[in-house]
């Protein structure tokens, strides 16, 4: 059952890379955010399988996403 979700997961995330890359109007750092948001929840997702992990990692991704790409 977990491959199912792993699948879904792995799909939209391709479809968010796809539709991200596509965001020239935004600065450096809402690209930063959004990209990193995604790959949290990812990996949230593949870590525990559950809404939370993916909502968390989620979380954690726009945060590191935010700070890696702050003007300096």
């Amino acid at each position: 059952m977990k491959s199912i979700y792993t699948q879904v997961t792995l799909a939209v995330s391709g479809v968010a890379i796809v539709l991200l890359s596509g965001c020239s109007g935004m600065t450096r750092q809402e690209q930063g955010v959004a990209t990193g948001a995604v790959i949290g929840g990812v990996a949230g997702n593949l870590l525990c399988g559950g809404i939370l992990c993916t909502g968390a990692g989620a979380a954690v991704g726009a945060v590191v996403g935010s700070e890696v790409t702050k003007h300096k």
